[in-house]
């Protein structure tokens, strides 16, 4: 059973730094993409970034690039989102998700909440 574990949210303030991790466990992920996504009050969740856990190639919303930096851990179990120069509408619950088939994210944690104040 695959779970993914979110850590890291809290309160910052605007051009502030957070760092979240994933703990993911229960398979082999070294051929899964592991994510983040984020979902605002009374908005759709987005799609923020994604890392291939093999390959270790990353791609970015447009919204994050030159901001977000997403890694994952050298026993490729845990995926790290720093979060630069954060703005208030960076403000939203966080969350990790799984892919074994590129773009089919079915798997989630339960999310971090990350608030940005101005």
């Amino acid at each position: 059973q695959v779970q993914l574990v979110e850590s890291g949210g809290g309160l910052v303030q605007a051009g502030g730094s957070l760092r979240l991790s994933c703990a993911a466990s229960g398979r082999t992920f070294s051929r899964y993409w592991l994510g983040w996504f984020r979902q605002a009050p009374g908005k759709e969740r987005e799609f923020v970034a994604h890392i291939n856990m093999g390959s270790g190639g990353t791609y970015y919303a447009d919204s994050v690039k030159g901001r977000f930096t997403i890694s994952r851990g050298n026993a490729e179990i845990t995926v790290y989102l720093q979060m630069n120069s954060l703005k208030p509408e960076d403000t939203a619950v966080y969350y990790c998700a799984a892919a074994k088939t590129a773009g089919r994210f079915n798997y989630w944690g339960q999310g971090t909440q990350v608030t940005v104040s101005s």
